[in-house]
């Protein structure tokens, strides 16, 4: 992994195609929210399928809280969207199907020579892209839990939040 991806430093701004095929730079998706940044090895893996299904009892909460959760693999963007579809997720899937943030980021999974997949890592970022959390998922239990997901983003809400404080 990019020695660069730390807490406290801040997250490349990428610009990949979604799953409808725009091209998206990551700021404007994070703009005003705290994010989950998640990389996912594709549709295929059964880990990622349970982890994205966590995500997607998360949804709801994420929403109303103003938050983001933006999912990345190597997936063509027509996959991406068949899996988000077929999950129930309706967050953002950036497809990096040319490889070059795989590269750049240096997240590609060693062990899979076949998929050449990302590992899968997750972020907490704020809004501005500065790295709250990083979670290694290469085995399942590394991956951060939705509670620890919730804590994260309370963490960081609480920062950029106006009036949290306030008494009403």
């Amino acid at each position: 992994m990019n020695p660069n991806l730390k807490e406290g430093s801040t997250f490349p701004d990428l610009k990949l195609p979604d799953h409808a095929g725009a091209t998206r730079p990551l700021s404007e998706i994070t703009k005003d929210a705290p994010t989950v940044i998640n990389f996912y090895r594709g549709w295929w893996c059964p880990k990622e399928q349970r982890f994205m299904r966590n995500l997607v009892e998360l949804q709801d909460e994420l929403e109303v809280a103003y938050t983001q959760i933006v999912s990345i693999s190597v997936d063509e963007p027509e996959v991406a969207a068949a899996f988000r579809a077929g999950l129930g997720a309706r967050w953002t899937f950036l497809s990096d199907s040319e490889r070059g943030v795989i590269g750049e980021l240096d997240l590609e999974e060693p062990t899979d020579p076949w998929h050449k997949p990302f590992l899968p890592y997750t972020f907490v970022v704020y809004p501005n892209l500065t790295i709250h959390s990083l979670y290694n998922g290469y085995w399942f239990h590394g991956r951060p839990t939705n509670e620890e997901l919730s804590q994260d983003l309370r963490t960081v809400s609480k920062a950029v939040r106006k009036h949290w404080d306030a008494q009403s």
